[in-house]
């Protein structure tokens, strides 16, 4: 059952693939906000996964978020999600990360349970 409350936390270490270089969003070997943004999305998917009927998931639909603070090579950011309101199939997620030095991103995300199969069809 869904209820308010429900966290994960999802984990990385930045590494040349995760830079803002590596992935285009900018040209500093830095955490890139697009690893950022998906490991917060990773830590809102994992909160709620094992309360979904079977042959269910949830897909990402909206992202508001800051990436505040920059994290080096070798950090390890950890992403938080905290499920804050269940309106029908639309879940809404407070959700932060952080690295050894503090809070570098914080914001909004909503997801949409969706059936797999009927979801992969539309494709």
């Amino acid at each position: 059952m869904l209820e308010k409350g429900l966290t994960a936390t999802s984990r990385t270490t930045v590494e040349a693939h995760n830079t803002a270089q590596a992935m285009g969003s900018g040209d500093l070997a830095v955490f890139a906000t697009p690893a950022m943004v998906a490991l917060m999305e990773n830590a809102a998917m994992q909160a709620v996964a094992a309360h979904l009927p079977e042959g269910a998931t949830t897909v990402g639909s909206e992202m508001n978020c800051s990436h505040i603070k920059p994290s080096k090579l070798g950090a390890t950011i950890t992403a938080t999600a905290v499920l804050t309101a269940v309106e029908g199939r639309k879940l809404s997620f407070t959700v932060g990360a952080s690295d050894e030095q503090g809070i570098i991103g914080e914001g909004v995300h909503v997801r949409f349970i969706v059936d797999r199969n009927r979801f992969l069809a539309k494709l």
